[in-house]
């Protein structure tokens, strides 16, 4: 039986690399971000992706302390979270409103798209639980468990970075092509309104 670096026989890597795939193809808050952004440009897309992948690894670490258990026993402290992740999507939205014209220059520091997609991962405690119900399952008990749930938790990250990197780059391209059309006037107003939603899904959940 093959053993990779952190402790897993491939059969179990494999597995989890297959079911990681599913899920992150799913459409979900991160995916409807990320192409909001990637309509931005190039830039800002990516680097949202990159920061919702480094939310992951942060998720990741909590699961692997035991530290996302808290939101399962303390219901108060997960909706706490919710609805600050909600209030700050809220705020991008509006950010992004103020900006009538679509204009992939208006981002004038390049971290800001990073920063903000860490938090926009970070602060939806129903990661936080998907990770402590999902990374056990493969990573197992005993000696080495946070080891692997370690491998896992980045493998996670890098696939979430890749796929979401390919989102942003079609979206770029979407963007693009509208730039010079009378729907580019428009494209800023459906990423706030994305944004705005998706507040308000992850408020009422």
């Amino acid at each position: 039986m093959t053993t990779l670096a952190f402790g897993l026989d491939a059969a179990t890597y494999l597995a989890f690399c297959g079911a990681a795939v599913a899920l992150i193809l799913a459409p979900g808050p991160d995916t409807m971000y990320v192409l909001a952004r990637g309509l931005d440009g190039r830039g800002p897309g990516v680097r949202s992706a990159f920061g919702i992948a480094t939310g992951v690894l942060f998720h990741t670490l909590l699961a692997a302390l035991g530290a996302a258990a808290l939101f399962r026993t303390v219901p108060e402290a997960a909706a706490a979270v919710k609805y600050v992740g909600a209030a700050y999507l809220g705020y991008l939205g509006v950010i992004a409103l103020r900006n009538d014209e679509f204009d992939p220059s208006v981002e004038t520091e390049s971290g800001a798209s990073f920063r903000r997609g860490v938090l926009v991962n970070a602060l939806n405690p129903k990661v936080a639980l998907f990770f402590l119900a999902f990374l056990p399952g493969f990573a197992g008990q005993g000696a080495g468990a946070g080891v692997r749930m370690a491998g896992l938790g980045a493998t996670y990250a890098a696939l979430t970075a890749l796929y979401l990197s390919v989102v942003a780059l079609g979206a770029d391209r979407l963007g693009s092509r509208l730039a010079e059309t009378r729907v580019a006037s428009a494209l800023n107003y459906v990423g706030a309104g994305t944004m705005l939603l998706l507040g308000v899904v992850l408020a009422l959940e």
